[in-house]
């Protein structure tokens, strides 16, 4: 049998697999090694499966994942999601919706320390969604800017989804998250925008909060960020000016923030035990995925699917932003029924060869493709922070959920416009590193 056709059908299988219910992972790693045996033998797929899972286990960089992921574990045990709520709650309170425009500002502070958009969206959950509620805020906006807000944690350094990109592309990951500083402050104050604009046309979404704030109290409240803003520049500083390796900010920032908990005497056995057994989960779930994605990448490379897919896309008469244009709406179809990683390791092994035939930059497409991981996150029916979000407000329907956030997934469009017009946006500080 023809080798494309086969790959044809091994990608088919991958989707029947799928559901079927297996999880991706296994799913991706059954069909390549099938796939690998058929075009050659099963005595040369089995060292292939195996050293893909010593490779992808052993690999030093890869450490960085459950760093990233510790991170955020001591950041909530040191009580900084909760210091940087009430920070900017005393500065934008007055605003119109204050308390949401607060979340969305204390979401990209805690996404600087955590590398996790689902833990955003459940600190930030427990942290405001009492106090929208108390002060009487519509349980959609309520609900949708803890959503949203939560996937500033897949942009905003550190982050997994650039660790994960980085990985499956073989591009510098420090590069990576320095590219995703500036979009991620730009999305940031976009969702800030739509809050603001929303309460502005509709008063009575978010009732104002009565209670006046002094510059004196303004100023206090400061005292609330400068931990978190302090070893963000310690970490991603150090990546920039080239002192750390991600891995090695990683390993900094940790330290930083176990010490930070132990000094505030806010850390105690069951939540350091919480925060490392969240970093071996989603570790072993990260490094699985990639090794699925690795044998199966092999297969397809048997099949040559990867190049005659880049080398067709290359002889079609359209524009290379048509092209990348489709690419954007195959992520978001894929993102209603696929998590943001299981997305990177499905699509990259094809769709990277076509980003680099159509001559575009691998980190600014790195910065579109998290961006648009993003967009899953909130997009129904699989929106993985809409159902983090549902399971600490007990009592909204997911559906509102999903209403309250469809709004600013306007916003990621609007970014993922704004970058391909300007890259610049994402290449600059990346072009300024000292290496």
């Amino acid at each position: 049998m023809n080798p494309v056709v086969v790959g044809v059908i091994g990608t088919f299988f991958v989707f029947f697999l799928l559901f079927l219910g297996m999880p991706i992972a296994f799913a991706l790693m059954l069909v390549g090694f099938l796939g690998l045996s058929y075009l050659s033998s099963v005595e040369a797929a089995l060292p292939v499966l195996a050293r893909t899972f010593y490779e992808v286990a052993a690999h030093y960089p890869y450490t960085v994942i459950p760093l990233f992921i510790v991170m955020g574990g001591f950041a909530g045990s040191a009580g900084l999601t909760r210091e940087l709520y009430n920070a900017f709650d005393k500065w934008f309170r007055r605003l119109p919706g204050g308390l949401g425009v607060a979340t969305i500002a204390a979401c990209a502070g805690f996404a600087a320390v955590s590398g996790s958009s689902v833990a955003t969206a459940a600190t930030m959950a427990t942290v405001a969604l009492p106090e929208m509620r108390r002060f009487g805020y519509w349980p959609r906006l309520a609900t949708g800017c803890i959503a949203a807000g939560g996937t500033l944690g897949f942009l905003i350094p550190p982050s997994i989804g650039f660790v994960v990109y980085g990985m499956l592309t073989e591009q510098s990951v420090g590069k990576l998250l320095i590219a995703g500083m500036i979009p991620g402050l730009i999305l940031a104050a976009a969702y800030i925008a739509i809050v603001i604009v929303k309460v502005k046309l509709h008063p009575e979404l978010a009732p104002s909060s009565p209670e006046p704030v002094s510059w004196r109290e303004r100023i206090k409240a400061l005292s609330g960020i400068w931990e978190t803003l302090l070893i963000f520049i310690v970490v991603m500083g150090g990546i920039y000016v080239g002192i750390f390796t991600p891995t090695e900010a990683g390993a900094v920032g940790a330290t930083l923030l176990f010490a930070t908990a132990l000094v505030k005497r806010r850390l105690n056995w069951v939540t350091l035990l919480d925060a490392l057994k969240e970093a071996m989960r989603v570790s072993v779930m990260v490094l699985t995925l990639v090794a699925g994605a690795n044998v199966f990448s092999y297969f397809l490379a048997l099949t040559t699917i990867p190049v005659q897919v880049a080398s067709w896309v290359a002889g079609m008469e359209l524009s290379r932003y048509v092209i990348l244009g489709i690419i954007v709406v195959i992520y978001l179809f894929l993102g209603c029924f696929l998590d943001a990683i299981s997305m990177m390791v499905l699509t990259l092994p094809v769709i990277f060869p076509v980003i680099l035939n159509l001559g575009f930059d691998p980190i600014w497409f790195g910065v579109i493709a998290v961006l648009m991981m993003e967009a899953g996150l909130i997009t129904p029916p699989m929106g993985l922070n809409i159902f983090t979000v549902a399971g600490v407000a007990k009592d909204t329907p997911v559906e509102e959920i999903f209403r309250g956030a469809a709004p600013f997934l306007l916003s990621i469009f609007a970014i993922v416009v704004l970058i391909t017009l300007y890259p610049q946006i994402a290449l600059f500080l990346p072009g300024k590193m000292l290496r």
